[in-house]
Formats: structure tokens, C-alpha cells, sequence
């Protein structure tokens, strides 16, 4: 099939997106997807199909499952989309869709980035003691804004961040949870269309994760890396990775840094790109897309139907 007009990028999502039966389809129909869950359930010693395809949900959610599920998940997607000639000349990835990004474009071997994320995952969950954190969404506020509301609030020994800027009037944010809970109130005081507390385990993308970075990144220093064959977004400044040290310091830096999806769209559209495919579980970051674009044409893969549905409307010759 030609490529489209810009090329494509794909986006690929991370921790939350994970559900019991995702990725099954494909496994079930592509023998591409199957030899991906085969080779994760050999990297980790146990059976990751039967967590991410049967459950229970509760297995499926501990961090340290849900990343390498929702990573193998991303690229055997990935790989069936370009089986059927789909191939993307950018990409970026939300957190830990970060990984799959550079899985695709050459820079990680598949093996090496199933064990890594449930590393990363491990070091994540340990770096902060459980109830200690927490992560909220603020829906209305700008980025400026939330910044405002983290700097009242935070103190030396109580701190609270800009975790993730997910579109323009939505940014979520993470620290302490007595910091969390008190920028959610003022929010909320100050005309928030809406401030929730979310059903995290730990405060991501905030400085109390240094600790866990600082572990991935003596991780990475037995991983072979290689630069990337297109451009993948980095989610700590929205620069692409062009050597392998970036890619290992880009890697171990975000953990402990905000995510900056609007800057990561904003670079793609710059590149040309104006076809965008979520590849993998859910449809968040299709629906951010609308949000941050009127430019972009989203669509999401995750299952043979919508790979059909794609294929004969957005990518029909």
C-alpha cells in the first residue's frame, strides 16, 4: 500500500492502558504476535499471556506486570501493522510506550526491553513506600497554572510535581499525597473542571522516583543500544534520540521527569506527520490527539478489527 501523504507516526501507551484479553486477537490470528508473547513468557520465566489474556485484572494491574504486558502487547501490534504494509516514519510513546517506540525503530532488542520493564516497573514501585504517593488529573487548569498550584503547596519535605501534560487543559500531577490531595482542593476552588485522585500505586514522573531512576540507569548499562532508524520522541524534552546515550540517559531521566506528550505531538506535526496510529491497548492517546491538533488523524489498533477498519478507510490506496 503507498505511504500516506507526511507518513505516519505511531503512539504507543502506557501504564493504565493495560485490560484482561488485550493483545489475544492478535496472537490468536498472527503467527508475528504469537512468537512476541512466546518470547516475553520465556524472557520472564513465567506465562504473561495467561495474566494480560485471562487475568485476573488485579495480576494484570501490579506494575511490574502490567509493563512488559502492555510493551509486548504494543509491538506485536506494531508488527502486524507493518506485515500488512503500514510502516511508520516517526514515533513516540507515552512513559513507558516509550520503550515500544524504540523497540520498533531498532535502538532495543525486544528480549532486552521485556526484561527492562519489569525492572523498571520493580524500581518504580519500591522507590516510594505504598500510600506514601499519589497522582491526580487536573482537567481545566494550564500548565502554568498547575505549576502555580505545585509550588504553593510544595515544601521541603513535602512535594508535589507536573508528572505528565497530556493535552492542553489537562496535566496531571504527583508527589506526597497530602500534597496531591491539597493541590486537588485548590484546583477544584479555583473553577477546575474537574481534579481527581487516580488509582495509581505510586507517584510517577515526580522527583520521589530518583531513587528507581538511578537503578534503571545502571540497568541500561548492560543493554546493547542502537540509534534509532527513525526519529522517537523523547518524553523528557520532545527531542528525537539520535545515539545510543541519549536513549539510555533519555530512559533513566524520565522516570523521575514530567512527561511532555503536547511538546512529543507538537514535534511530530512539525515533522510533517499528519497520520497518527494508537498501536496497541486503548484509545487515550487518540483521544489526547484531538485535543492537542486539529491538524492530526487519529486512529487506534489493537485487535484485527480495527486493523481492518484502518486499513480500508484510513489507508485505503
Amino acid at each position: 500500500m503507498p505511504m500516506k501523504e507526511g507518513g505516519c507516526a505511531f503512539l504507543f501507551p502506557g501504564q493504565g492502558s493495560q485490560e484482561v484479553g488485550m493483545g489475544k486477537a492478535f496472537c490468536d490470528a498472527f503467527p508475528e504476535a504469537q512468537a512476541l508473547w512466546r518470547a516475553a513468557n520465556d524472557v520472564l520465566g513465567f506465562e504473561l499471556t495467561g495474566v494480560a489474556f485471562a487475568g485476573p485484572a488485579e495480576a494484570l494491574q501490579l506494575t511490574a506486570n502490567a509493563q512488559p504486558a502492555i510493551l509486548t502487547a504494543s509491538i506485536a501490534a506494531a508488527r502486524v501493522l507493518m506485515a500488512h504494509g503500514v510502516v511508520p516514519t516517526a514515533a513516540a510513546g507515552h512513559s513507558l510506550g516509550e520503550y515500544s517506540a524504540l523497540v520498533l525503530a531498532g535502538s532495543l532488542e525486544f528480549r532486552d526491553a521485556v526484561r527492562l520493564v519489569r525492572r523498571r516497573g520493580e524500581f518504580m514501585q519500591e522507590a516510594v513506600p505504598v500510600g506514601t504517593g499519589a497522582m491526580a488529573a487536573l482537567m481545566g487548569p494550564d500548565l502554568a497554572t498547575a505549576e502555580a498550584l505545585c509550588r504553593e503547596v510544595s515544601r521541603d519535605s513535602v512535594v508535589v510535581e507536573v508528572a505528565n501534560v497530556n493535552a492542553p487543559e489537562q496535566v496531571v500531577v504527583a508527589g506526597h499525597k497530602q500534597a496531591v490531595e491539597q493541590v486537588v482542593e485548590r484546583a477544584k476552588e479555583r473553577g477546575a473542571k474537574r481534579a481527581v485522585m487516580l488509582p495509581v500505586s505510586a507517584p510517577f514522573h515526580c522527583r520521589l522516583m530518583r531513587p528507581a531512576a538511578e537503578r534503571l540507569s545502571r540497568e541500561l548499562e548492560g543493554i546493547t543500544i542502537r540509534p534509532p532508524r527513525f526519529p522517537v520522541m523523547r518524553n523528557v524534552d520532545a527531542r528525537p534520540y539520535t545515539s545510543p546515550n541519549e536513549v539510555a540517559n533519555g530512559l533513566s531521566a524520565q522516570v523521575a521527569s514530567p512527561v511532555r506528550w503536547v511538546e512529543c505531538v507538537q514535534a511530530l506535526l512539525q515533522l510533517g506527520v499528519r497520520t497518527f496510529v494508537e498501536v496497541g491497548a486503548g484509545r487515550v492517546l487518540t483521544g489526547l490527539l484531538k485535543r492537542i491538533s486539529d491538524q492530526a488523524d487519529g486512529y487506534a489498533v489493537g485487535d484485527p478489527t480495527s486493523l481492518e477498519k484502518f486499513l480500508a478507510t484510513a489507508w485505503a490506496s
